[in-house]
């Protein structure tokens, strides 16, 4: 009788159950020391913002401090390639943008895959655009606007943040729903491109509204519409792009926080609670609102929204970038 195979199957079985128990055991003592917060870009951006208010509450919810490291460069490519090698432990976990879903398109020598290289542990946020011009820009309206692209297509200037930034993206997805393509101009950041703006050197720039609703309600830039399908808070007025008649137009920089693939599934629900419980926060509710981002709803603030939401907009911006024929 041959009793290696059966002896080895108990062996593995044993092995695994062994695994388990001790996971389980690592799980429930989780977090027994500070948690890293990985964040992809330079302190003070509207991602470093999100990650730093949510850092505190959740640090009281599981009892340990969560530190914010930013990890700037390559368009966050740096930090998620460090984020996909970390041990998978629960103790560094990452806050992303729509980046995540752009990166592949853009770079052809990607050291990380976004759908197989993380764990999924929710959607947190989203920050609205608008698309400005210069104050003396002549069209005082989107409809103005779009006549006057279209007359003057070869003289009109596009600022945006660099290839692959939200603002490029937002400005191609314009162009191609006016059926014109116009001049654009790359700048290292949105900061320099608004600066320009501001000074009329460039004529229109899709931003975030973390920092440009304080000059549009100064009344220092044309506001032409909202990006996302509903109208804002902070600007009532000014209507979508949507009902302005490009159907369907929405773009917002979306963020969601994910953990290195093997991350035990007790500590991401951990995670994921204490995650829940900043996003309820009062205090984190009004500051995100403060700075015009909104809280996504409840039901998506788990990984498998979060999973499904990731692999849509690759499938959406992928074609986009692609045809675009952006530099990496």
């Amino acid at each position: 009788m041959n009793l290696k195979k059966p002896l080895n199957a108990l062996l593995a079985a044993v092995l695994g159950t062994g695994l388990l128990m001790s996971g389980a055991a690592n799980a429930q003592k989780y977090p027994d020391k500070p948690i890293t917060l990985v964040v992809p870009f330079a302190a003070g951006g509207p991602t470093d913002t999100i990650a730093r208010l949510i850092a505190v509450p959740m640090g009281k919810s599981l009892g340990q401090t969560v530190v914010v490291e930013n990890v700037a460069g390559a368009g966050g490519t740096i930090a998620s390639a460090k984020v996909a090698k970390s041990k998978p432990d629960g103790y560094t976990i990452y806050i992303h943008h729509m980046g995540m879903a752009t990166a592949q398109a853009l770079y052809d020598k990607l050291p990380y895959d976004p759908m197989k290289d993380f764990e999924y542990i929710g959607q947190v946020a989203d920050v609205p655009m608008v698309l400005l011009g210069r104050k003396n820009l002549p069209p005082n309206n989107f409809k103005e606007l779009e006549a006057y692209i279209k007359t003057n297509k070869d003289k009109v200037t596009m600022a945006n943040a660099g290839p692959g930034a939200v603002s490029q993206l937002c400005g191609l997805i314009f162009q191609s729903r006016l059926g014109v393509r116009v001049t654009t101009i790359p700048y290292k950041g949105t900061g320099p491109a608004l600066t320009d703006l501001l000074g009329g050197q460039v004529d229109i720039l899709c931003d975030q509204t973390t920092q440009t609703i304080q000059y549009i309600k100064e009344n220092r830039v044309k506001v032409y519409g909202v990006t996302t399908p509903k109208r804002l808070s902070a600007i009532p007025n000014v209507p979508t792009l949507d009902e302005q008649g490009l159907k369907g137009f929405d773009v917002k920089v979306w963020h969601g926080v994910y953990a290195p693939l093997g991350t035990p599934k007790p500590v991401l629900d951990k995670i994921n609670a204490a995650l829940k419980k900043a996003l309820a926060d009062p205090e984190v509710k009004a500051r995100l609102d403060t700075s015009n981002i909104d809280i996504v709803p409840v039901a998506k603030q788990n990984g498998e929204s979060l999973k499904t939401h990731l692999d849509a907009e690759i499938n959406r911006w992928g074609p986009i970038i692609r045809k675009a024929n952006i530099p990496d």
